[in-house]
């Protein structure tokens, strides 16, 4: 993408993230964003589609099912322990992976998610850290919160990595969103934890940046964050 393009959509996409990262750090619970999905399509509008390289091809790919394990794994364990922090973050990583999907959609890649049963994958990788998860997080609550913990610096370990690789505008823009998505959770598994008598210790993240996220505010967003007990 050209410099005068990108300088062109800067102001809009400023005012547009607002929108996005506000809906993004809110419980559906808690709040009404019925019209998420209309409001990053809305956004995605306002930026050009751009040739996409190999590496943001195969990022692309592995995230649609990144977001849906960790929806898969938070429905499990919802189901396992009817703690709301999980059912809260599961509805949160629905719309995670809906917005990857409209990035794959518009760069016509074929979707790997051809099912939306629980459990389901077409990265082996994926499907196998997956039943390592679902197997430790039904072992106790304590368990089940690490888990959801764990996920969550995975997916911002990953993003970071994936961001690092992409030049497209529109991708980068739902990834950094995504990312503070990620960092929101982390914080609720951890405040949850907290109040089981456990001191989380990163299991992925270093801690410098572990410390940095847990001791922040949740980002952008007014009153209780998404996936709060």
């Amino acid at each position: 993408m050209d410099t005068i393009t990108k300088r062109a959509t800067k102001f809009l996409v400023t005012i547009l993230s607002a929108v996005f990262i506000l809906t993004a750090c809110n419980s559906p619970v808690e709040s009404n964003n019925n019209m998420y999905d209309q409001d990053i399509a809305e956004m995605l509008k306002a930026m050009p589609v751009e040739e996409i390289s190999p590496a943001e091809l195969e990022g692309l790919l592995f995230m649609r099912e990144e977001e849906k394990l960790a929806r898969d794994v938070y429905i499990v364990l919802y189901q396992t322990w009817n703690m709301k922090v999980f059912n809260n973050i599961s509805q949160s990583e629905q719309k995670h992976t809906d917005a990857i999907k409209m990035l794959l959609d518009r760069y016509s890649i074929e979707d790997p998610v051809t099912t939306d049963e629980v459990g389901v994958f077409q990265n082996e990788d994926l499907l196998a850290l997956y039943n390592t998860l679902i197997e430790q997080g039904k072992t106790s609550l304590v368990e089940a919160l690490k888990v959801g913990a764990a996920i969550e610096e995975i997916d911002i370990l990953d993003l970071h990595e994936n961001i690092a690789l992409v030049d497209n505008e529109d991708i980068t823009f739902v990834y950094e969103n995504l990312t503070r998505g990620s960092r929101n959770h982390l914080r609720a598994f951890v405040r949850n934890l907290s109040s089981q008598g456990v001191e989380y210790q990163p299991q992925y993240l270093d801690e410098t940046e572990f410390q940095s996220i847990i001791s922040s505010e949740t980002e952008n967003g007014k009153g209780r964050g998404r996936g709060r007990k």
